[in-house]
């Protein structure tokens, strides 16, 4: 019965299944008793007679409430004429000395909490222990509810590893390696010691210090500077300046099912209990494709479109889906942080990140063609971003914004696999993508390369010679003396 109920249960890591299936099979002893001189006792009375169990529920009644007046200790105590009753002579009966195995009580633990609660035959979801437990607490556990109720206590049994020190030494008092958690939090919070955890491959043993510490507060500070980022942007922002998804320009769109497409991986790694992927992909995602991306690109129609422009409006309507989700996303890890991000945007006394369920995105459908174009888009960006950086050291250009970069297009691409369309499919600007002065693309010849392997022969960077504009920083041939206004700021000046 422990043998199927072990393969009816879902085991993580998957390897774990095994070690408990072998411990099980080649278990020496199928008793709950153990012969020590201390321990919870085995409260039964055999007749010296015929080697039966006493089992009377008057005296069975009696034993509960000595237990629950005195402790199991009362089983020591010169009262078992008074537990047996006047129906009963203590001379024929032996009184058990055994205790329980020392595991038994761990694993009648269920009963009194799970089924306590939530009602008898209710099981657990998930187990967690180490990987000692599969002889201790995990084995116990199912051999008690196999013999009780037919099958195992727990839908899941999680396994995890051990924390070691940052050279990789078990931790002990003697040695002097032990960090303490409460340290952790003291210096640097709650949430890096949580970060660090999530981040950790965490079915092996695991190293903890100085170093490893640093990476998770670092990769936290990016994490929460997104936030940061975004509580400013979203400033008095409502419903009434949100903008449909169809009438998006295509970066947002992009952006939305990239989006899509992060929340599926995260569902994935949740069920699967891969919290180190999980966080990864949250990081990786806030990083690599919100601050280095998009929030780089819509910068400038953040702070130097106007209001009522719907390129902002879009821009900040995304941004509202974004915090929603990824607040939500850093709540199970970053538990702390996440609900002073929620009550810094919706301060209310009852209201609560943690009472939020998993996020509803919108709807979007993008077929392959402009996946494809905007994956190429992304490639291209950060190849031309490769090739101004010399130049930047170089101080032949201060900044990207004062550079005219040529692009000659890749064999087998052509001008229309890289316009951009928004709203009314108008032409968008390249130069905004590559957040340079000027974007001149070039149809391809044969023998170039592929659009990710471009080199830096097929891309050139020149010092650009238009003027600078003194409101929005870009480098446009409208504005004729550096610091006057360009065509675009000058209406929103003008409007404001």
């Amino acid at each position: 019965m422990a043998l199927d109920a072990i393969a009816a249960t879902t085991w993580i890591p998957a390897r774990s299944e095994n070690r408990i299936t072998s411990m099980v099979q080649g278990r020496p002893d199928w008793v709950i008793s153990r012969q020590r001189a201390w321990g919870v006792p085995i409260a039964l009375f055999v007749d010296r007679a015929t080697g039966q169990y006493l089992n009377d529920p008057a005296v069975n009644a009696r034993i509960v409430e000595a237990f629950r007046e005195n402790g199991a200790d009362a089983w020591y105590a010169d009262g078992h004429q008074a537990l047996l009753g006047p129906d009963y002579d203590l001379a024929d009966y032996e009184v058990v000395k055994d205790i329980l195995d020392v595991w038994f009580d761990s694993g009648c633990t269920h009963v009194f909490t799970v089924e306590a609660r939530y009602g008898e035959g209710t099981r657990a979801n998930l187990y967690l222990e180490g990987s000692d437990q599969h002889r201790g607490w995990f084995q116990s556990s199912l051999l008690e509810s196999c013999g009780t109720r037919g099958r195992a206590p727990y839908d899941a049994v999680l396994t995890h590893g051990f924390a070691l020190d940052g050279q990789g030494r078990k931790m002990s008092k003697s040695l002097g390696n032990v960090v303490d958690p409460l340290k952790i939090i003291g210096e640097s919070g709650a949430d890096i010691l949580r970060m660090w955890v999530a981040s950790t491959d965490y079915f092996d043993d695991v190293k903890i210090g100085k170093e490893v510490l640093a990476t998770a507060s670092d990769s936290y500070r990016k994490l929460r500077n997104t936030f940061r980022y975004m509580l400013g942007a979203l400033e008095g922002f409502d419903d009434s300046e949100r903008v449909a998804v169809s009438d998006m320009p295509e970066l947002e769109r992009y952006v939305l099912h990239r989006l899509r497409m992060i929340d599926t991986e995260l569902r994935q790694a949740a069920e699967a209990y891969e919290f180190n992927r999980y966080t990864r992909l949250l990081t990786d995602f806030a990083n690599e494709d919100l601050s280095a991306f998009f929030f780089d690109i819509r910068k400038d129609s953040l702070y130097c479109d106007a209001p009522s422009d719907i390129k902002r409006r879009s821009y900040r309507t995304v941004l509202d889906v974004l915090f929603h989700a990824l607040v939500r996303y850093a709540a199970p890890v970053l538990c702390f942080t996440a609900e002073e991000v929620w009550q810094s945007r919706f301060p209310s006394d009852d209201s609560s990140v943690h009472y939020l369920e998993w996020p509803t995105l919108p709807a979007i459908e993008v077929d392959r063609p402009f996946w494809s174009k905007w994956e190429k888009l992304r490639a291209l960006r950060k190849t031309v971003s490769e090739t101004i950086e010399p130049l930047r050291r170089e101080k032949v250009v201060g900044s990207s914004l004062q550079a005219d970069v040529t692009i000659m297009l890749p064999a087998g691409t052509t001008l229309d696999d890289l316009l951009i369309y928004g709203p009314g499919h108008a032409n968008a600007n390249l130069a905004e993508v590559f957040i340079v002065s000027n974007a001149t693309i070039l149809e391809a010849v044969e023998g170039t390369q592929t659009a990710i392997d471009v080199s830096e022969r097929e891309i050139s960077v020149q010092p650009t010679t238009n003027k600078k504009c003194g409101r929005c920083w870009r480098h446009l041939p409208e504005v004729t003396v550096d610091g006057d206004l360009c065509d675009r700021c000058e209406k929103v000046v003008a409007h404001a």
